[in-house]
């Protein structure tokens, strides 16, 4: 089992960034494959980025594709989500999740493990 805590969330203008952290407990997190989800009030979880066990394979959703970067430290047990360029859009609540299961990694059902989540406001 791993626990998930979330980290990095704020207030920030249009075009800012910022850096999410997702700090994992427990020492197999290398087995884990993981994610980045948000919800914007009103509206369902939806997938924004994943990044496989090693780190080799990442994908994202087509709303951040040249913005957003996942990328993971399996030495410090953490997995991040820079966020570049930001709009108004991006505003959310941002969930870190980990499954140790084979996907679909782009879906909800995917993960067995999530984070509480970091609240995001882009201002325009």
């Amino acid at each position: 089992q791993v626990q998930l805590v979330e980290s990095g969330g704020g207030l920030v203008q249009a075009g800012d960034s910022l850096r999410l952290s997702c700090a994992a407990s427990g020492r197999s997190f290398s087995t884990y494959a993981m994610g980045w989800f948000r919800q914007a009030p009103g509206k369902e979880r939806e997938f924004v980025a994943r990044i496989s066990r090693r780190g080799s394979i990442v994908s994202y959703t087509d709303s951040v594709k040249g913005r957003f970067t996942i990328y993971r430290d399996n030495a410090k047990n953490t997995v991040y989500l820079q966020m570049n360029l930001l709009k108004p859009e991006d505003t959310a609540v941002y969930y870190c999740a980990g499954t140790s299961g084979y996907g679909p990694y782009d879906a909800v059902y995917g993960y067995n493990y999530w984070g509480q989540g970091t609240q995001v406001t882009v201002s325009s």
